[in-house]
This record gives structure tokens, sequence and C-alpha cells, in this order.
């Protein structure tokens, strides 16, 4: 049986509609920028740290995978566009409880990189100004979902620029390291490649330290599957998906592999200035003047651009599980500009709160942290999963399609039930991964039981087509995202 319809628009100009508000230049960058984060920047210098330079094979599976995972996601994407992406094909393909649990879990990832970016922005703001870090951030917070507030094509336009700013941070950083390692840079302490094994070896700490950093990096890529949520409020939403799944594969390459291979070939990997980061220390080495104000601007540009996205991919995700009945139906409206404003202030609210738990209760927000950790990697399993179905049962996929179907898609959910397997082994990962399983399994229950109250089946949930892919007088009927 299919899920009731929404209620008729409101009188008040509000409505159950979002918008084409999205320009190709910003679902671009949004491509674009959805994988750089402090992940990037800082982050990576603990895989580094645990691999030594094999991290590099860390990078490279889990650029793999996630490009396999794109493959899919986009092929379901073009076919159908839905803001609730993943979380909407799982519901049709398995269940609606499969596209209620991961679409809860996702929102409830999103809403914990709120405090995460928040809170690393107000630390390095505090640092340049001297002022409690609390307030810049919540003061970004404010900002970021102010602008959310007002329409989704301001969300577009700051991470448009968000996510230029960082582009022309890395091809910086990609030139001058190149000329560092070809000893073609004037004053550079640091050229060359030897790093690569003069310091214990390629794979220092064996092939186990490998798989440690391939955890690390993979929670590093987290954010490409945001562009097939945002381009469904674009007017082209299947060229620009197509679009972003074509540039995953040089942007994974060029940006983190190639990030990489500079810091382990001019930065030895048992160095003590990884500390500070894994850019900074192959700038400092590069004697670059100023490097460590110049990575702050930039730490600061990609935390409030993952900022950002979070807010806007939380409420987006809000809306899509209220749309379908799965969350409480104020959440389904929009205001007279098309944004589901409800959803987002919701989500703000949360993120806002799990701040002031970091500040007065940090022990608790270690743990409201640690059971998201797993979060990325069971939704990658739902969307190998879903693709699987969706293509066992449904009809030949158009545009774009999954490569050596099913051996790849099946080679991938082994794959990552591997991983979550090296989760548990692993002690540094082991409450991370079960606070995640236990959430999961919280949801997975209630959502079995609301499906079997309202007797749905699997594929109940059916989008009318192109309901919501209109302009902002579109304002009733069933969505098509």
């Amino acid at each position: 049986m299919h899920h009731p319809p929404p209620a008729p628009a409101p009188s008040d100009g509000a409505g159950t509609a979002l918008t084409q508000g999205l320009k190709g230049r910003q679902i671009t960058m949004i491509s674009i920028g959805g994988v750089i984060g402090a992940g990037l920047f800082v982050g990576s210098s603990t895989a580094v740290a645990a691999a030594g330079p094999a991290v590099l094979i860390s990078f490279l599976l889990a650029a793999t995978l996630v490009v396999l995972v794109m493959q899919m996601l986009g092929e379901m994407a073009v076919a159908q566009p839905d803001t609730g992406s993943f979380s909407t094909y799982a519901d049709r393909a398995l269940g609606r409880w499969a596209g209620f649990s991961i679409g809860w879990l996702y929102w409830w990832f999103y809403i914990l990189v709120i405090p995460i970016e928040a809170i690393a922005a107000g630390e390095v703001i505090a640092g340049l100004t001297s002022i409690p870090s609390w307030i810049p951030a919540l003061a970004m917070i404010a900002l970021l979902a102010g602008s959310n507030l007002l329409a989704v094509r301001n969300y577009g336009e700051f991470e448009y620029w968000f996510a230029l700013l960082k582009v022309v941070a890395i091809v910086a950083f990609l030139v001058l390291g190149g000329l560092a390692v070809l000893g073609l840079l004037p004053g550079s302490d640091a050229h060359g490649v030897t790093n690569l094994w003069s310091n214990g070896g390629f794979a220092p700490k064996g092939g186990v330290a490998v798989l440690t950093g391939l955890l690390t990096a993979m929670f590093s890529f987290q954010g490409s599957e945001i562009v097939t949520i945002a381009a469904a409020e674009s007017a082209e939403p299947k060229k620009n998906i197509k679009k972003a799944v074509r540039a995953v594969v040089w942007r994974l390459g060029l940006f983190y592999v190639g990030s990489i291979f500079v810091v382990v070939s001019l930065v030895p990997w048992n160095s003590d200035g990884l500390a500070a980061g894994s850019y900074q220390a192959a700038l400092d080495l590069m004697n670059i003047p100023g490097a460590g104000r110049i990575m702050d601007v930039v730490l600061v540009v990609a935390v409030s651009s993952c900022l950002n996205s979070a807010i806007y991919t939380a409420s987006r995700m809000a809306f899509s599980l209220a749309r379908r009945k799965d969350a409480p139906a104020a959440l389904a409206t929009t205001s007279a500009s098309g944004v589901p404003r409800n959803a987002v202030v919701a989500s703000t609210v949360i993120g806002i709160a799990a701040v002031v738990a970091n500040y007065l209760l940090p022990s608790v927000f270690t743990y409201l942290i640690a059971s998201s950790g797993a979060i990325a990697l069971m939704m990658y399993m739902v969307i190998a999963i879903t693709q699987y179905a969706t293509r066992r049962k449904g009809p030949e996929p158009g545009e774009v399609r999954m490569w050596a179907f099913p051996y790849l898609t099946l080679a991938t959910i082994a794959f990552i039930a591997g991983v979550l397997v090296l989760m548990a082994v692993l002690p540094g990962h082991r409450l991370e991964l079960w606070l995640s399983l236990a959430l999961a399994a919280v949801l997975v229950c209630v959502g079995v039981l609301r499906q079997r109250r309202h007797g749905d089946r699997p594929g109940s949930y059916e989008a009318t087509p192109g309901a919501a892919l209109t302009g902002p007088s579109a304002r009733t009927g069933p969505s098509s995202r």
C-alpha cells in the first residue's frame, strides 16, 4: 500500500515542495567540495602516523570503495532524483524499515557533524582572536543556519565559494609540493621521495597498520553522496548527478591520493611535525612563510563548508523522512521560498544542544560522537544492497550503470562487511562500532514495527515523478524527491 499523500498546502504561503534553486555551477562545486574537509588538511596525519608511507594504499582502497558506491548511487539517482537519495531508494527496494533506519542514522550523523565542525572552527578562531571558543562556534552555526533558512540558493552560493577556496588551496599545495619533490622549490628543506622507504620501509608497521589507516581514510571521504541530495533541487538533476559521478574518480585521485603522496614524500612518517596536521607539516618543511596562518584560514573555510553542508543535508533528510510519514509532519512543510524551515531549525537546535554538551558534559559528547562512528560504512552497505535489489527486480538502468554488475556490487558488500569486522577487532574502534550498531538496531526495530503496523510492503513508497521538481508555485502533491 502507498503512504498517504501529504496534507494540502497551508494558506499562509507555506507548502510541501522544494524548489529548483541550485544552479549548475553550484552543484559542480558542491560535488567537488563535498569530500574536502578538515579530514584531508589535518586528520590525514593520523592515518600517516598509523601506517607510514603505506597509507597511500589505505587511501587508494578507500577511494576505490567510494568510487564504486557513488557509481551505484548514481545509477539509482539518475533514474529518479530524490531529496531522500539512498534512504528513499532503500524504502522502495528493501522496505519501509530500511529507508526509515538509514534515513534517521544519516540524519544523526550530520546532526553530530554540526557541533564537530562548529567546535573546530571556534577553536581556530579563538586561537587567532583570544576570545572564548564557544562564542565563534555558536556564531558560525547561527550564521550558516540563518543563510539556509532564507533560500536554498544561499546554501549553494556559500558552498560554491567555500569549495572554490578549498580547491584553490589544494591545487596550490599540489603545485608547491610537486616542485619540492622535484627539487625545484627554492628554500625547501625537503625534496625527493626517499621518505617513502628510508624510515623503516614502505610499510614500517606492517599490513595490519594499512587496514588501520584505511578506517581513518574512509571516514575522510564522507560527503560525496551529498550531491545526489542537492541535485534534486536543481533545474537539471539528472545531468548534474551524471557530471558529479563522472568527476568523483579524478577528484578523489587528485585531491586525496595526490596530497597524501606529497606529504609522505616530503615528511618522514614518524616526524613530530605531523602533530600539527599533514598539510602544515609539509608546508613547514617547504619553508612557506606564514604556513600556520595560511592553514588556519584554510581550516576555517573547510569546517565552515562542512558545517554549511551538515545543516543543509540533515534538514533535507528530515524533510524527506517527513514526506514519507517517518518523521513529524511539521518537518515536511516548506516556506514560500521552498525551504523546509522547520527541518532546518529542528536540526540546528539539536546541533547547538550537542555543542553545549561538549562544553558542559564532555564525556556525554564523546559517546554521542562515537555513536556515529560506523554510520558512513552502514550507509555504503545500504547503498550497495539497495542497488543490487533494485537492479535485480527493476528495469535496466539508463544513462549511468554500475560496472560489472553484480560482481563488483557483491565484492563491495563483502569489502564493507570486512571493514566492519576489522572495526570489531581493532580496540581503537570497538566503541564506535558497538554504539553505532546499537543505535542502528533500535532504529531497525522501530522501522520494522512501523512497517508491520501500516502493512507496508517493500517498494510501497512511490514518489510522483516531477511533483517536487517544479518552481516555487508548486506547493502541493507528493514529492518526486
